[in-house]
């Protein structure tokens, strides 16, 4: 059974950096893309960014860009959120997120059909 499982999250200071892991099992092909998403309270889902995970090339949303890296290790099936310079604003659940095939935007959380279970990320002093 294919699954996602994240970790990491937890409480941090304005400023500060957060490393949140994604590991996958049970998947008979490995994901082209692989996503991460979060969600604040009364907010919708909002794409953070995505890796390739042929070529390992990443994308951002501007809100993150400059501050979030995303990376993987290939031979672990593991996808990585290294969050870094922190903002109360960054408060959310964090997913990450995979898809079997092409299912729409991979901008949206309708193009991914495998999700985790979420992680707390909260940015306070």
């Amino acid at each position: 059974l294919a699954r996602l499982v994240e970790s990491g999250g937890g409480p941090v200071q304005p400023g500060g950096s957060l490393r949140l892991t994604c590991a996958a099992s049970g998947f008979t092909y490995s994901s082209d893309f692989m996503a991460w998403f979060r969600q604040a309270p009364g907010k919708e889902r909002e794409w953070v960014g995505y890796i390739d995970t042929k070529f390992g090339n990443t994308l951002y949303a501007d809100s993150v860009k400059g501050r979030f890296t995303i990376s993987q290790d290939i031979a672990k099936n593991t996808v990585y959120l290294q969050m870094d310079s922190l903002k109360p604003e960054d408060t959310a659940i964090y997913y990450c997120a995979a898809r079997s095939r092409f299912i729409d935007s991979l901008y949206s959380a309708s193009g991914y059909d495998y999700w985790g279970q979420g992680t707390q990320v909260t940015v306070s002093s």
